[in-house]
């Protein structure tokens, strides 16, 4: 299907009834949502795409800014028939949030994993990640990503190229956005926060500022889970996006 603007964009659709739409993180794509998906396609239909800059959707032609991912978010909205529960992950969370944010038009609802906001306006990090990609080095850009990004506090291999250059995408939006956690009090559609219990900081101070910010959404905290919750506990995932 195409977005506002023209881009293209890889959409999967599986089950029956009310839409439910999944927005996946950096690193991800079409099967992102796999060990989740057929624990949700007996009461949901499901859509899952491929954000711009993913394979196999179009890639980006500038830099990218969430209006940009928030676009498309509500084009496979409509294509789901206008309205829809919005799952985000990671950088999809903060997807999901920005578009809640600027009218709401067609979310239900809304629930949030983990939405890295503790990382936006990082131009330094923009800066070197795109240096290590242009200069080759796949491996220290995906570790720039990750302990300048992410925090994860592990070590990780090197993403492939067609992921790498998605990244970048998402690292241009994430440093062109406002690290204000504030702001998100003006979303008025329903917000479930989900999180792991082990996930590192900063990410429970982080969602902990998003529960101030949104004092009436629901919480709900995944035992001995971490931001890898979707792939190691997806009954336990799937049952808190039940809502």
């Amino acid at each position: 299907m195409e977005s506002a603007d023209g881009t293209r964009l890889a959409v999967r659709r599986h089950g029956r009834g009310e839409p439910l739409v999944l927005v996946h993180g950096s690193a991800g794509g079409l099967d992102s949502w796999d060990p989740v998906l057929p624990l949700l396609t007996e009461e949901f239909q499901t859509w899952v795409y491929a954000r711009r800059g993913y394979a196999p959707s179009d890639g980006c032609t500038r830099a990218k800014t969430f209006a940009d991912d928030v676009a498309d978010l509500r084009a496979v909205i409509m294509a789901a028939g206008g309205e829809a529960r919005v799952v985000g992950g990671s950088y999809g969370a903060t997807v999901g949030l920005h578009a809640a944010l600027a009218d709401g038009a067609g979310i239900r609802t809304l629930t949030v994993f983990e939405p890295p906001l503790f990382a936006a306006a990082d131009t330094v990090a923009l800066d070197r990640y795109r240096a290590a990609l242009t200069g080759g080095d796949l491996l220290a850009a995906n570790r720039i990503f990750a302990a300048d990004v992410a925090r994860f506090p592990m070590d990780v291999g090197a993403a492939a190229p067609d992921e790498a250059a998605g990244m970048l995408h998402d690292l241009e939006a994430l440093a062109a956005d406002s690290a204000d956690v504030a702001r998100w009090a003006g979303i008025g559609v329903p917000v479930r926060i989900v999180q792991g219990a082990t996930t590192w900081e900063p990410m429970p101070a982080t969602m902990d500022a998003l529960g101030v910010a949104l004092p009436k959404a629901s919480r709900v905290v995944l035992a001995g889970q971490s931001h890898f919750a979707s792939h190691t506990a997806p009954q336990a995932f799937a049952e808190a996006l039940r809502w």
